[in-house]
């Protein structure tokens, strides 16, 4: 399985930790409240806010909570102004690193970054530097334990999907971006319900990262991941298996 994929799932469990003090929620909050203002407060009209609606409720955000950043980001209540940013940059071994960002003070949180990425072996790049590395693509995590292999293939592909990859315990079903919701729903449809659904940034080649520096590259993406006003981290790392482990 590619180290990539296995960051991901070691900071998905940590994301049920974060729920506990706050931080997860407050990112959610503000996903739903960006996606609010950028396609309108209707969740049928609205693809991400549908998401980003179903990701809060998945972690049982209370529906309240949700209400509330739908209003802040249609301007039926007074809130902060949040905008979106892309920040480019590499880590240790020359990993590329895609950083999605959604802040309310733009300059502060690039000199954090900054600051985090140059102490930990990281430098922060032009736009576009490495955005080219990436292919954006939806991405639903299928609990293989729970459902048939030969299901669920059929399912994903009679509703559109790309690809089906078995990872560990579950199925990874990557679709184009504008299949996302169709193939979500004609899993739905056949009885299957995804543990995760989301958009991601899919490298077209990965590095391989061992040893001291996958240490270091870890600790980095921890660190950007911790930042308040991170939401995610893509990097193009197949991080060491060792290091990995003692991190899981």
């Amino acid at each position: 399985m590619a180290g990539h994929s296995k960051w991901k799932h070691i900071k998905h469990k940590k994301a049920v930790i974060d729920a506990k003090r706050g931080q997860h929620f407050t990112k959610l909050i503000r996903e739903i409240t960006v996606a609010a203002r950028a396609g309108g407060g209707n969740i049928e009209g609205n693809p991400r806010l549908r998401l980003a609606v179903d990701t809060g409720k998945a972690a049982n955000m209370p529906n309240e909570n949700i209400e509330r950043a739908i209003k802040k980001g249609t301007g039926e209540m007074e809130g902060v102004q949040y905008e979106e940013i892309v920040y480019e940059g590499y880590g240790p071994d020359g990993v590329a690193l895609y950083i999605e960002v959604v802040t309310d003070n733009g300059n502060r949180a690039v000199a954090e970054l900054r600051n985090i990425l140059e102490r930990n072996g990281g430098t922060l790049g032009t736009s576009g530097s490495v955005a080219w590395q990436f292919d954006k693509k939806g991405q639903l995590y299928v609990d293989a334990g729970r459902y048939d292999e030969d299901r669920v293939l059929e399912a994903a592909l009679e509703a559109g999907a790309e690809d089906i990859a078995r990872e560990g315990g579950e199925y990874v079903i990557s679709t184009a971006p504008a299949a996302f919701h169709q193939v979500q729903e004609g899993l739905r449809a056949a009885g299957i319900e995804p543990s995760q659904s989301e958009f991601s940034m899919i490298p077209h080649a990965e590095v391989e990262v061992v040893g001291k520096e996958a240490e270091r590259l870890v600790k980095l993406l921890g660190l950007l991941e911790d930042h308040d006003d991170v939401q995610k981290v893509h990097s193009n790392a197949n991080i060491d298996e060792k290091v990995l482990a003692e991190v899981g």
